[in-house]
């Protein structure tokens, strides 16, 4: 079975700093793009970030320059630093993953493959 175990969620106040972590099993991690959606309370979930199994990265707008998504392959692991949050960054975070042709693929269609989720809020 496939397993996505999010972590490192939590209260942070705005302009601080978490690191979500990703630990993924039960599929072939290398050959997989993997990455993180988000839903804000009353909002679809959109894409965040996604890495594809060579390390291409994509990110939302909302998030470049502030978020950096990483993976190691050795570990199974998928992590996102997120630095300077904002309110609008709250929401649940969902690690992803599927055989998608670019990060970017990933981040506007449905991936196949969801991890349970882990909630940031961010307060003022």
């Amino acid at each position: 079975d496939v397993q996505l175990q999010a972590s490192g969620g939590g209260l942070v106040q705005a302009g601080g700093s978490l690191r979500l972590s990703c630990a993924a099993s039960g599929f072939s991690f290398d050959g997989y793009a993997i990455g993180w959606f988000r839903q804000a309370p009353g909002k679809e979930r959109e894409g965040v970030s996604c890495i594809s199994k060579d390390g291409t990265t994509y990110y939302v707008s909302s998030v470049r320059g502030r978020f950096t998504i990483s993976r190691d392959n050795a570990k199974n692991t998928l992590y996102l630093q997120m630095n300077d949050l904002k309110l609008e960054d709250t929401g649940v975070y969902y690690c992803v993953a599927d055989r998608a042709s670019t990060p970017q693929n990933m981040a506007i269609n449905f991936p196949r493959y969801w991890g349970p989720g882990t909630l940031v809020t961010v307060s003022s």
